[in-house]
């Protein structure tokens, strides 16, 4: 089995990048690679861009790697009340390619931040959107106070986020 994980933030230092990450890493039986939307920067959309330049090649690369998951571990970051730039101009890019972007492969759906809503709009706005761009979404966690249930130095979640985090992996793997 292998597991593609990302986060929808391109924060180097992201809090949504560090769950998904450590989610992922709890099916101990799967291939593991993690996204950085970094790797994948494109310019800003639209369609005299894409004249210009066509199927962007980050966007290409990236639905490689959507392909080649038999799983998709994603936690969405939340700015502003909504997704980040960078992540939603990703995926308006890869859309121009494949509208299925997900490519049929099933998701466990994250999300955290530092304050109390633990990146419920965003996790909204996934749960509602992601399933008509081809996955199925299996299980989805919201983490809030981030802070206060993720010990850095061990990079794991901690306390009742970690319980309902384990069970759900467990239930969902092999």
């Amino acid at each position: 089995m292998k597991v593609v994980a990302f986060s929808t933030s391109s924060s180097r230092s992201s809090i949504n990048k560090q769950l998904a990450t450590y989610a992922a890493g709890l099916i101990k039986s799967a291939e593991t690679e993690v996204l950085d939307l970094n790797d994948f920067e494109i310019p800003l959309f639209s369609e005299d861009k894409e004249a210009e330049i066509g199927h962007a090649e980050p966007a290409k690369a990236f639905l490689a790697k959507i392909a080649s998951a038999d799983l998709l571990v994603v936690s969405t970051a939340e700015h502003n009340g909504n997704f980040p730039a960078a992540w939603k101009n990703l995926f308006d890019w890869c859309t121009r390619i494949e509208k299925q972007i997900f490519q049929d492969t099933p998701m466990i759906l994250l999300s955290a931040s530092p304050g109390g809503r633990g990146g419920a709009n965003a996790m909204d706005i996934a749960l509602n959107s992601f399933p008509r761009f081809g996955t199925e979404i299996k299980a989805h966690l919201s983490v809030p106070n981030f802070n206060d249930h993720f010990d850095s130095n061990t990079g794991e979640l901690i306390g009742e986020y970690k319980d309902k985090l384990v069970h759900t992996m467990e239930a969902l793997t092999p």
